[in-house]
């Protein structure tokens, strides 16, 4: 198996995967789902985990729930990002219009913080390690992660293969699909080691801080068949209510469509 480091686009990244210069990724489901949305060949096989996301704000401007964001300005660090798409869903359900109640404003992923403690913005939606090492800051407070209330047993991650793959070789696509879900069992059951061997490639924030990360998050929750595509539908649902997706979009058929049981 050869690994590729990919930066770019998520879009870019799952063409690359439709058409057969890459096998499979890995990606947040709020990320992706739009683009396929729009008819990449490439199916979801298994969730990985929950609890990646983190909405941060500041104590200086009060700063401690998600109604105290209305009228506030969020750093992130993409429009299109898994952070603002998912917080998105939170402001609404707080009765906030995620378009209009907050400004979104954006700023280089490794600068949210700074843009914070400027007073440019009052809060920072982003994802791990980045927030996890931030929230170490006294001058930030966690306001609302993606496992908070109804989300405690969602999966944000996703992996996903090339469809022409699971059509033509089956066994390889369970094969790839079952070890990533055994190297997130691992993560599960061993968060120290876990955290060793990111830290060697390049993973910022200390041993311990990394481990204690992997621990707050979901990495025992993997899920597959009908409660991966109960997700799906439920995550669909809510896009459309931020307009994400399109609000024709049946997002049963939808669930069925970019799902894949390559396991049983």
């Amino acid at each position: 198996m050869e690994f590729v480091n990919f930066g770019g686009s998520t879009e870019a990244l799952l063409e690359a995967i439709a058409t057969g210069k890459a096998d499979a990724g890995i990606g947040m489901a709020l990320r992706w789902l739009k683009p396929l949305e729009q008819g990449f060949d490439v199916k979801i096989t298994a969730g990985l985990h929950g609890g990646c996301l983190r909405l941060l704000g500041a104590k200086s401007a009060g700063i401690t729930d998600v109604a105290a964001l209305k009228g506030k300005t969020i750093a992130i660090s993409d429009h299109a990002s898994p952070a603002k798409n998912f917080f998105a869903l939170l402001l609404a359900q707080a009765g906030i219009d995620p378009e209009t109640g907050v400004e979104w404003r954006q700023y280089p992923a490794d600068l949210l913080n700074l843009a914070v403690e400027k007073g440019e913005a009052q809060a920072l939606a982003d994802s791990d390690p980045r927030t996890w090492i931030w929230l170490k800051d006294p001058k930030f407070t966690e306001v609302a992660t993606n496992l908070s209330g109804a989300y405690a047993d969602r999966t944000c991650c996703v992996v996903a293969v090339r469809g022409s793959l699971i059509r033509n070789d089956r066994a390889a696509a369970a094969a790839l699909t079952r070890a990533v879900l055994e190297a997130g069992h691992r993560v599960h059951e061993n968060p120290e080691d876990a955290a060793r061997i990111f830290s060697g490639y390049g993973g910022k924030g200390s041993v311990e801080d990394l481990a204690a990360m992997l621990r707050s998050q979901h990495h025992g929750d993997r899920p597959v068949g009908t409660d991966l595509k109960r997700q799906l539908v439920l995550y669909g649902d809510e896009l459309k209510q931020v307009n994400v997706l399109k609000r024709t979009t049946d997002t049963a058929k939808f669930a069925e469509r970019v799902y894949a049981d390559v396991l049983s």
